[in-house]
């Protein structure tokens, strides 16, 4: 467990690179495995329905239960990351990640299916992004986005790495072995890398952003901004929650739903498959591009750019119908999915400081979760009731046009804390 709030180190020394960095390059690796694998719940997909004959919508109830789930561990394990840090909590991710994919490897029962993918499996993962980013959060202020967005690279990364990983071992040796190699991969790289995390410089004797170090007697371990039930009570938390309740919404629904739109447009379904690649690909550079301007022009800026972009581009959605023109939409999309993943706790540590930043961006995960999990259903139903998108990406415009205005008005009246914290 990292020291309590509160105490102190004892004889800071120099360090031959500033401890952030090793923080980060954890996170990172964390990410890749984490994400990597959650997101390629559809190359399993196919292995389960043939060998079990259960339906589409069946598996895929386990994998909406796990993402609403990942929005209610949030909430908890952001709480637990401000009072008791990352290492012992990266430690539980690892072990219930793991032995839920693991288990996968035995299941026989759809059952099954529901415990360890969706509930296990969700429940491990709901800890992933809220400790990671509140963690970097804490370590650096001027770089703040940038490192933020080297870290969630890491599930860009994972999204093209995993599933080519993932098809290979079921093709070669079965669904039940690629599960258990998963899942005692995940468990072991986790915990070990888990225990290179701190919960910030203070507690080592260093200032972030690596601006030197300070005697145990000089360093203010009193973090800044507002408690939760202080930052509740302002327009702006409502208004970060419904932002990305209506973000999520969108995001989630376009991974699920865009693939086969194309297909219904008379493409191949290879090209299908590129459209999310090309999606997967540009979410790095949006990650890594929109962290750096987060630290140029501030969180709430980069987002209202990143938000105006995305409501844009579901206005060219609603007319593309040529491969070049989806994939046009493809890749401005993908650059603001990754750059909203990037932004969202800087973002909280600009509007509410880091006293409570991991249990503040718990519930604005948490409402966004919700978001993501009403989405893919939602648009689904409308689909099966019109035999077409086009209404449902209507929609989706139109909840892109929701979290502008309240991002928005999110501005007004705003109390940063992004230099204090």
């Amino acid at each position: 467990m990292d020291s309590q709030p509160g105490s102190l180190p004892q004889n800071p020394q120099k360090q031959w690179i500033f401890y952030g960095y090793i923080v980060v390059g954890a996170a990172f690796i964390i990410q890749i495995l984490t994400w990597g694998i959650y997101n390629s719940y559809g190359v399993f997909f196919s292995a389960l329905e043939d060998n079990f004959a259960w339906s589409r919508a069946a598996i895929a109830g386990a994998a909406s239960l796990s993402q609403l789930l990942v929005g209610v561990g949030a909430i908890f394990l952001g709480r637990f990351n401000d009072r008791f840090g990352p290492r012992v909590l990266m430690v539980y991710v690892g072990a219930m990640v793991g032995v839920g994919y693991f288990l996968m490897s035995q299941a026989s029962a759809i059952w099954m299916l529901y415990l360890f993918q969706g509930f296990i499996v969700g429940i491990g993962i709901s800890g992933t992004d809220v400790i990671l980013l509140s963690t970097t959060a804490r370590w650096f202020v001027r770089r703040r986005g940038l490192m933020s967005g080297i870290v969630k690279m890491g599930t860009g990364v994972g999204f093209l790495v995993a599933p080519l990983t993932i098809t290979w071992l079921i093709t070669d040796y079965g669904w039940r072995t690629a599960y258990g190699a998963v899942g005692i991969t995940l468990f072991t790289i986790i915990i070990l890398t888990a225990q290179l995390l701190r919960r910030d410089p203070a507690r080592m004797g260093l200032l972030p952003d690596g601006d030197g170090l300070q005697k145990p007697e000089d360093i203010d371990t009193a973090e800044s901004g507002m408690m939760l039930r202080e930052a509740a009570r302002s327009r702006q938390f409502w208004m970060l929650c419904l932002t990305f309740f209506s973000v999520f919404f969108c995001t989630f629904s376009i991974i699920v739903h865009f693939a086969p739109s194309v297909v219904d447009l008379g493409q191949t379904t290879t090209v299908g498959a590129a459209m999310i690649s090309i999606i997967g690909g540009a979410s790095i550079g949006g990650r890594l591009i929109m962290g750096a301007a987060n630290d140029k022009m501030g969180s709430w800026r980069a987002t209202v750019v990143c938000i105006i972009i995305f409501t844009t581009s579901f206005a060219w959605l609603q007319a593309a119908r040529e491969p070049w023109a989806l994939g046009l939409f493809a890749a401005v999309y993908g650059f603001c999915h990754g750059g909203f993943y990037t932004l969202i706790s800087p973002l909280v540590a600009e509007f509410f400081g880091m006293k409570s930043h991991g249990t503040i961006l718990g519930i604005i995960v948490f409402c966004g979760g919700i978001g993501g999990s009403l989405g893919p259903i939602f648009i689904g139903s409308l689909y099966d009731a019109l035999e077409n998108y086009q209404v449902s990406f209507l929609l989706l415009l139109g909840m892109a046009a929701v979290a502008m205005i309240a991002i928005l008005f999110s501005g007004k009246g705003r109390i940063e804390f992004s230099q204090i914290g």
